[in-house]
C-alpha cells in the first residue's frame, strides 16, 4: 500500500527540473554536434548579448553557473578558442570574458536551429500558451525570498 504524503501540492521544484530536462532533450543534440555542453551554451548566450564582454561574477549570475564551475568551463572554452579572458582595465581584480569571433559565428549558426526548435515548441503548445508559460516563469522568478526570514522559525521547529 502506498504511503500517504503530508503534502497537498505537487513537488514544483522537481517538476520544473523534469520539464527542463524534457526541453533540453530537444536542444542538446544540436549543441553536442557542435561540441558544446549545456553550460557552455548558456555562457555563449549571455556573451552574445554583451558585445563588450562580461565580468565573471556577472556571467556566473546570468548563466546560473556557480563560480568555481564557471572557472573550469571558461578554461575549457578558452582552450578551444571560444572565449578570451582579460583583466578589467577599470579594476585589475576583475576578469572580463568575451566571446571570440568564431564563438559568435557558432552562436549565430546555432540560433537558426534553436529558433526552429522554439517554433516547434510554439506549434506544440500554441503561441498563447507559450507566452503564458513565459509570463508564469517570470512571475515565479520575482517571488520574494523568504529564506532568511524563515530560517530562525525552521531552526526553532527543529529544536522541539
Amino acid at each position: 500500500m502506498p504511503r500517504t504524503t503530508p503534502f497537498s501540492h505537487r513537488n514544483l521544484p522537481l517538476l520544473l527540473l523534469q520539464a527542463r530536462e524534457a526541453l533540453m532533450q530537444h536542444y542538446r543534440p544540436r549543441l553536442r554536434v557542435r561540441g558544446l555542453s549545456d553550460q557552455q551554451w548558456r555562457v555563449l548566450r549571455v556573451l552574445r548579448e554583451h558585445a563588450g564582454g562580461v565580468e565573471t561574477g556577472r556571467l556566473a549570475e546570468q548563466a546560473y553557473i556557480l563560480g568555481p564551475s564557471l572557472t573550469g568551463i571558461l578554461a575549457r572554452m578558452e582552450k578551444s578558442g571560444l572565449v578570451r579572458r582579460e583583466r578589467s582595465s577599470d579594476d585589475a581584480r576583475c576578469t572580463l570574458v568575451r566571446a571570440t569571433a568564431s564563438a559568435l559565428a557558432l552562436v549565430d549558426d546555432l540560433s537558426v536551429s534553436i529558433e526552429d526548435q522554439y517554433r516547434d515548441l510554439a506549434g506544440h503548445l500554441g503561441q498563447a500558451r507559450l507566452e503564458q508559460l513565459y509570463a508564469l516563469l517570470d512571475d515565479l522568478m520575482t517571488l520574494p525570498s523568504h529564506a532568511a526570514a524563515d530560517a530562525p522559525a525552521e531552526a526553532e521547529l527543529l529544536e522541539r
